[in-house]
């Protein structure tokens, strides 16, 4: 029975991986997962320097998930390489580095760092707000997802990812902007624009006044997405977005995803990803299905 999958050259041992921002860079979770059990560990964002993050409260709990407005807090790339990769690096799984910036050059700078350290893929995160264009995520103008992707593609070593926001009208027209960028893989969604009042208070729940909205709630928009996008381009995607049990990652894989990410889960159930690997496993043996590949995409 394979599991096996490839995304861009890399080869994965099974399709499970941790959604940036929920899993730190692993060793927040090493006493209660076995990380060589995961296809791979996405890394919390990685900037230049280290962010603060947004003022608190910057997490509120709602109906079905969570918004979050942490701000991409991190203690920036001097401490990443020299405390966090030889971490990941004890383990029988792939490094995914998250890579966040407020400029073009923040995230080039981070790129090139990391251009000689042994991590496998880069992720990028384009929701990010663009501070030279007024606060716009890269995310949300095309021509600004294929500029970003095209200036990372020159400098990375390793694959590149593209992290699409699904905060715009057309997703697919996003990925198209990508792929015409030279991007390796794509991977969404990221987290849903939300807002939340706590009417004893009369106030926002979170002090950023809207959050990023991501649980189960935002899986059928998530699918819907990934879906689209994996008909509109030809680069495999990694989907994400309310991804709790097998069953969950399973249709992602059937709607198009060649690797799926596991996020809101691991707060509350530290050994989701583990466990959602087994089911697929599981899910093939009882099903007879020989190769993951023979899921991938099965739904038209």
């Amino acid at each position: 029975m394979n599991t096996r999958v490839n995304l861009a050259g890399v080869e994965l041992k099974n399709p499970v991986m941790t959604a940036s921002g929920t899993f730190g860079s692993g060793a927040e979770y090493g006493e209660f997962v076995d990380l060589n059990r995961l296809g791979a560990v996405v890394t919390k964002g990685v900037a230049s320097v280290p962010w603060p993050g947004n003022p608190t409260p910057r997490i509120a709990e709602v109906y079905g998930g969570m918004l979050n407005a942490i701000g991409l807090q991190n203690p920036g790339i001097d401490v990443f390489v020299r405390r966090d990769i030889p971490y990941l690096k004890q383990f029988d799984t792939r490094i995914i580095v998250n890579v966040c910036g407020r400029t073009t050059e923040d995230y080039v700078a981070v790129v090139e760092r990391l251009s000689q350290e042994p991590v496998d893929l880069l992720e990028i995160n384009i929701s990010c707000p663009n501070v030279k264009e007024g606060g716009i995520a890269f995310g949300q103008d095309p021509r600004a997802v294929e500029a970003i992707t095209r200036e990372v593609k020159r400098h990375a070593k390793q694959p590149v990812i593209m992290k699409l926001s699904p905060n715009v009208t057309d997703i697919t027209e996003m990925a198209r902007a990508a792929e015409a960028g030279g991007a390796d893989v794509l991977s969404l969604i990221n987290t849903l624009t939300g807002m939340k009042i706590d009417i004893h208070r009369r106030t926002f729940a979170i002090a950023n006044k809207t959050g990023g909205m991501s649980g189960p709630a935002v899986k059928p928009v998530a699918l819907r997405m990934v879906y689209q996008v994996a008909g509109a381009v030809k680069l495999p995607v990694i989907g994400m977005g309310g991804i709790a049990t097998a069953e969950d990652a399973l249709e992602f894989i059937m709607a198009g995803a060649t690797a799926v990410s596991v996020g809101t889960a691991n707060f509350y159930n530290p050994r989701a990803t583990v466990e959602i690997a087994e089911g697929i496993e599981a899910y093939m043996k009882d099903n007879q299905v020989e190769d993951l590949r023979e899921l991938t995409g099965c739904v038209k």
